[in-house]
């Protein structure tokens, strides 16, 4: 390829790329080093726009580095294709609400947005890969509790259904749980519907089968989750406290490479267990993260709960700091972090652990 060289300074060009992204079509805007606009394209959601912005890019100079709006929906596939082509990509956040008041809104403006904040060392992050055990494992949980979420409805309806329903249907299903209910429900023969008694049978078998179905696409579902999650994280899985679903919340929330994440206090900020500064003139003080993974949250805060009803060692900890004057909730706070640590090791060194476990 052509170094391409500055008519001003005589020195090779670098760019840096900002990508807005869209499920159809993506913008890029290409900016120098001195932070001049040198370039706009608009490319297809292919694999050959992917190739044609590659060369588009490589014709303005040297690429330092490409920031990606939605690097977890529709700039995934593009992130991958210039990752697996060995460019440095960093995923950006869409502007705020002030920049877009003060200049608009439009995806080349978004686009410009993105690479000035590479440039300005906002945006540093790299994002998850997309690939390997871990995004398997995205996708089947992902799918597991949308299952879990179908099947508490339907056995919430068929429970409301019960309420509504004619006295001696009522009177013989009152009560049972959902899976009772439907174990009930399912072989009912309604016969032809000319009565409330009739369409309310018909409607509680059609609940019933659905109940079941996605019960059975749950334990299936449960069952290749498990493997997946002890052929990758074997450590994480033997952990204390640490169940299927929250270890697939953790290892979801670090991605396939993990080592994007450089210490455990990134990890932990990316868990909302970090503290961040809130001091204003003579004030000193921290607030709480509220950013970042609430999943990756709420899967530690389940792990320090198993921890303070079976875990001696965590209980007298509790007991230890409730002493001192703290509140339960600071301390399950501090606990939270301490069990972010604890898995911020594990996924960083899975070989390590397993061969001393061995």
């Amino acid at each position: 390829m052509t170094e391409v060289v500055s008519p001003i300074s005589g020195r090779s060009v670098q760019v840096v790329i900002g990508i807005d992204t869209h499920r159809d079509q993506h913008v890029a805007v290409a900016i120098d080093q001195q932070g001049v606009r040198i370039g706009e394209h608009r490319l297809p959601v292919t694999t050959c726009g992917y190739k044609e912005l590659e060369r588009w890019c490589r014709s303005l100079g040297e690429v330092r580095a490409f920031g990606i709006e939605g690097t977890g929906s529709y700039g995934a596939g593009l992130a991958r294709f210039l990752t697996g082509r060995g460019h440095k990509v960093i995923e950006v956040n869409r502007p705020d609400r002030s920049v877009r008041y003060r200049k608009g809104k439009s995806d080349p403006t978004d686009a410009e947005m993105a690479a000035r904040a590479m440039i300005a060392g906002v945006a540093d992050a790299t994002p998850k890969s997309g690939e390997g055990e871990v995004e398997m494992i995205r996708m089947l949980k992902s799918t597991k509790d949308s299952a879990i979420k179908a099947r508490t409805q339907a056995g919430n309806q068929m429970k409301a259904l019960v309420v509504t329903a004619p006295a001696e249907l009522r009177g013989a299903l009152d009560g049972l749980t959902a899976s009772d209910l439907a174990e009930r429900c399912r072989n009912f023969r309604p016969g032809r519907l000319d009565s409330p008694t009739a369409a309310a049978k018909y409607t509680l078998r059609s609940l019933a089968r659905r109940y079941r179905q996605l019960s059975r696409e749950f334990q299936d579902l449960k069952t290749e989750l498990e493997r997946l999650i002890r052929m990758t994280a074997p450590a994480l899985i033997k952990a204390f406290g640490i169940g299927t679903d929250t270890a697939a919340a953790l290892l979801v929330a670090a991605g396939s490479n993990p080592g994007r994440l450089h210490s455990e206090a990134a990890f932990a900020s990316l868990c909302r267990v970090s503290p961040l500064p809130a001091s204003s003139g003579k004030t000193n003080r921290h607030r709480l993260n509220r950013g970042s993974d609430r999943q990756a949250n709420a899967a530690l805060y389940r792990i320090v709960i198993v921890r303070l009803r079976h875990d001696l060692r965590t209980q007298a900890y509790m007991g230890r700091r409730t002493a001192e004057g703290m509140t339960r909730r600071d301390v399950i706070r501090c606990l939270k972090r301490y069990v972010a640590r604890e898995v911020y090791s594990i996924i960083q060194k899975p070989v390590q652990i397993v061969s001393k476990a061995a």
